[in-house]
Order: C-alpha cells, then sequence, then structure tokens
C-alpha cells in the first residue's frame, strides 16, 4: 500500500516548488508558508474514502494524504477522530435547528494542537532532525514537547511567563525544556528563532514548516465524513495563527479533486478574536490583504494573543473566498459563552473555544447565519488547562 501521495512544497505567494525530501522551512525568495501538495489523481484512481472509513480510528488512518512515507516514521498518541456534537439547548435558545461543536480537548495533550504537531514531529523524525524547538502561547508547546518525547527528540520551547500554568508543566513532565519569557508570543518566538538559527534546532512555529497544517487540515476531512461527504453551512474557529482555518480549506480543496464530496458547496469561514487582539479582524474589515502587526495585545485566551500570523494574507484570501466573515468578541462575553457551554451542554470549554459560541451570538443577532444553517464551533481545547482563570 502506498502510504503517502506527497509530491512537492510549493510556496503560497510566489509559487516556487520546494523538494519534500529534505528539511524544509518557508519560501526562502519572499518569506511564506510552504504549501504540501499531492498525486490527487492518482489518490483518486486508488483510493476508497469508505475503505478509510472503515479503518481503525485517528488521524493516520488517511495517511495516504499526509507527508509521511513511512509508517515507522509516524509518531502517534492517538489525536484525531474527535466528537462532533449537537447543541440542542444552545441551539433551541438561538433558533438554530442544525448547531454543532467539533470538540477538539478530547485529543492527546487536550487540544488541537495535537494533530499539528503530530505531522510535524513525524515528518521531522522522517528527515532525520533530533532537536525541535517552538515559541507558543501554551497548548502548542505541551503538544510539541509529548510528541517530541514520544519520538525520541530534545525540544526546547519558549513560552510567556503569563501562560497558563498547565502548559508549563505538562512541557516539562515529558522532558522538554521550558524557558518563560516576558511579553507575548512574538516575543517569544523572535527568541526561539535566534536559538534555532545559533544552535541548530528545527523551529516548528506555526507556518514556518510546512506540515503542521497537514495534520490540521484532517479536521476537514473529518467533518466532510461526519456529515455523509457534504460539508456544514458555516464553520467558526478561533484564529490565532490560523493553521486550522487554513488547513482546512486546503482539504475541502482536495476533497473536491478527490470527487469525495456528494455536494461541493464550501462552508463560509468565520475567523474569531479577542478585541484585544484582532489583527485579522481590522484587515478583513478594512479591506487589506495582510495584517498589521497588533501594539499592546491582551486577552485572557492566549491562544488568541497572536499579534500577526505568519500566514495573515492565506487566511484573510481563504475567509474572502468562502464569503465568510471576522468577528472580535469581548473576554466579558467569552467568560459568559464558556459557563453557557458548560451549563447547557455540559462542555468545559477553552476561552479560545467559548469564543466561538460568543461570535456566534453576534453574527445570529445580525442575521447573518439563517435558522436552518448547519453551523459548525470549533472548541479548540480543554478548559482544564485555564483553571487559573475560572472564577
Amino acid at each position: 500500500m502506498k502510504t503517502s501521495y506527497l509530491t512537492n512544497l510549493t510556496c503560497s505567494n510566489c509559487g516556487k516548488s520546494y523538494s519534500a525530501e529534505t528539511v524544509q522551512t518557508f519560501c526562502t525568495d519572499c518569506n511564506s508558508a510552504l504549501i504540501s501538495n499531492y498525486y490527487l489523481n492518482a489518490a483518486r484512481e486508488h483510493l476508497d474514502r469508505d475503505e478509510i472509513t472503515k479503518r481503525p480510528k485517528g488521524m493516520w488512518r488517511w495517511q495516504e494524504l499526509l507527508p509521511v512515507r513511512e509508517p515507522q516514521n509516524m509518531v502517534t498518541l492517538g489525536e484525531g477522530d474527535t466528537g462532533l456534537l449537537p447543541l440542542p439547548r444552545i441551539g433551541n435558545t438561538l433558533g438554530l435547528s442544525n448547531l454543532f461543536v467539533k470538540d477538539e480537548s478530547t485529543n492527546p495533550t487536550g487540544s488541537f494542537k495535537a494533530r499539528g504537531l503530530s505531522a510535524a514531529v513525524s515528518k521531522a523524525k522522517e528527515l532525520g532532525i533530533n532537536k525541535v524547538i517552538i515559541p507558543t502561547a501554551g497548548n502548542a508547546g505541551g503538544a510539541m514537547a509529548a510528541y517530541a518525547a514520544r519520538a525520541g527528540m530534545r525540544s526546547l520551547i519558549y513560552m510567556p511567563r503569563d501562560t497558563p500554568s498547565a502548559n508549563m508543566i505538562e512541557s516539562r513532565i515529558v522532558g522538554a525544556e521550558v524557558i518563560l519569557v516576558d511579553g507575548l508570543i512574538s516575543d517569544a518566538a523572535k527568541l526561539a528563532g535566534e536559538k534555532a538559527r545559533a544552535e541548530g534546532w528545527f523551529d516548528l512555529s506555526t507556518f514556518k514548516e510546512p506540515y503542521r497544517m497537514e495534520g490540521k487540515k484532517i479536521m476537514g476531512y473529518e467533518l466532510a465524513e461526519a456529515f455523509n461527504w457534504t460539508l456544514p453551512d458555516v464553520i467558526i474557529y478561533p484564529t490565532g495563527g490560523g493553521t486550522g482555518l487554513v488547513g482546512m480549506w486546503k482539504a475541502f480543496n482536495e476533497l473536491e479533486e478527490l470527487g469525495w464530496l456528494e455536494k461541493t458547496k464550501r462552508p463560509r469561514m468565520v475567523s474569531v478574536q479577542a478585541e484585544g487582539c484582532a489583527p485579522v479582524i481590522k484587515a478583513f474589515n478594512s479591506g487589506a490583504s495582510s495584517c498589521e502587526f497588533w501594539t499592546g495585545a491582551q486577552t485572557m485566551a492566549s491562544g488568541l494573543r497572536v499579534p500577526k500570523s505568519f500566514a495573515d494574507r492565506l487566511i484573510l484570501a481563504n475567509i474572502r473566498e468562502s464569503a465568510g466573515t471576522a468577528v472580535a468578541v469581548s473576554d466579558a462575553s467569552i467568560i459568559k459563552a464558556q459557563k453557557e457551554l458548560a451549563v447547557q451542554e455540559g462542555i468545559f470549554a477553552a476561552p479560545e473555544g467559548a469564543a466561538t459560541l460568543a461570535a456566534l451570538k453576534e453574527l445570529v443577532m445580525q442575521k447573518w447565519i439563517q435558522p436552518d444553517e448547519r453551523v459548525v464551533l470549533f472548541n479548540t481545547g480543554t478548559g482544564l488547562k485555564y483553571l487559573d482563570l475560572v472564577e
């Protein structure tokens, strides 16, 4: 059985081609993210979507459409196939008959970051990398540390000093070195980049290597499968680095080329950020094609405290291509939504996940969403990581 249909990498901006057989980071010509390409025509001839459905559960059952060639290099802790749960009580309150949450909190290390880091660490292992570094707002660091430990790699993490303590503890318990930084993730990224260049660590920062997005895209495959090879009308997604949003849009492209969708109507993609750090919303509303650095970023949702994504152009392009929108919500509304998800539906969501419900309420009020539309919120992690913030 062919393990991967991966062919090459191309720059998302200038289109320059790169080999997938050697270590790559981002485009050296224009400093843009690299995109993984696959022989989708060949995959269409030889892959059976229904056969994949019958495989043992987990992200790697889609292995032919992931970038790792040799099965022994797949570093897994059981990520993927998270629940797609109806929200009947909240839906009824808002007048929505088809409201769901994709609950990523059941992934290893408690967040959707497990998907991307499983793919990235696996490909790093295949390419002979043995020490990895990352700047993190919290969950990505814990995930990288766990997968690096599983792969037998050394791991080094830079994180803001005010990152939730759970993220620090989970990173250290699996053997990572954690360096706390006074400042934001952008400050951590600067230090991590300097360390990587000086000492040969491989940088797994968001979009600064090609493969985290490949793990995240599988969320899109899972949605299509769960809805019997159709797609929802609206996806509401909390956006820090934006890997999941861009990854799912890539998945929808691939699903169409594979001929696996019964209907090819795409979802409208909604990017959600916090009012205290909303570079995507500002750029979207002004019609800009890229984001400005957000000065003085501040929000309780640490995963949304990203002043500027490396792939801001991709995020904005995907939102617009989908006829979607971008919404900023207050910390107060996030706290209220978090309690509502817990009390009404039994889901203890991370603040980033709760932000999607806060945004949904605004969109329903604006009549941007219709009562019978199929809407999926993304809860990207467990609220248990944020106990210090819970009243």
